[in-house]
């Protein structure tokens, strides 16, 4: 069985738009100046916790973190999220390794309901066998994510590739034994992703496919 671990922000779909709205909406209500954009986009995949801890060192990072749920949970429902876009290509490409046998799964730094509602926003929930989320699993670098999921499906490390477009991503799969696939289209330059050891790295998502022959 071949194995196909995709992250989901930055690789799937661009949710920056919702993530550095409710980042600031959660500094404001806890009277801190917000991080800028860009640091807000390199923390991106990282568990909540961790992510306040990099954004925010002198803060109490469970309790932002925890604001942070209110906040983004308040945009959910009331319909104040921007779209989520899946990025060019992408839904093609899991079509691609579908048929020719792949097994596919998601290793996030999302909640369970969060990756629930993209996957069900772009009719994808069918296509994806182990679903891995921040909500069980420590914060990426750690390889738990990676390890429960080959788990789930009975994958060995040697078939199997993670998909992500963060050096945590890549680092994640290096501590799981797996192929480390960067993609050029997400949240950290290639060269940083290569530098924290990515094995390749997709240029499109149309790259994928011949990549993971």
């Amino acid at each position: 069985m071949r194995l196909a671990m995709f992250d989901c922000d930055g690789t799937l779909v661009d949710g920056q738009a919702n993530i550095c709205r409710a980042m600031d909406a959660t500094f404001n209500r806890a009277g801190l100046s917000p991080p800028t954009r860009e640091a807000t986009r390199r923390i991106v995949g990282l568990s909540l916790p961790e992510a306040m801890r990099v954004l925010a060192p002198s803060a109490d990072h469970d309790r932002l973190a925890a604001e942070y749920r209110i906040v983004y949970r308040a945009m959910r429902e009331d319909d104040r999220l921007d779209d989520e876009p899946l990025f060019d290509g992408v839904a093609e490409a899991i079509e691609q390794l579908a048929e020719a046998g792949w097994t596919l799964g998601i290793a996030t730094g999302k909640s369970d309901r969060g990756l629930a509602h993209v996957l069900a926003r772009h009719g994808l929930t069918h296509r994806f066998a182990t679903l891995q989320t921040a909500d069980r699993h420590p914060s990426k670098p750690h390889p738990a994510m990676l390890l429960a999921g080959m788990a789930a499906v009975g994958a060995a490390p040697h078939l199997t590739a993670m998909i992500g477009d963060t050096s945590y991503d890549m680092a994640m799969a290096h501590g799981a034994g797996v192929r480390a696939v960067g993609v050029a289209w997400g949240y950290h330059e290639a060269d940083e992703l290569r530098a924290a050891g990515a094995d390749m790295v997709a240029d499109h998502a149309r790259d994928l496919m011949g990549l993971l022959a």
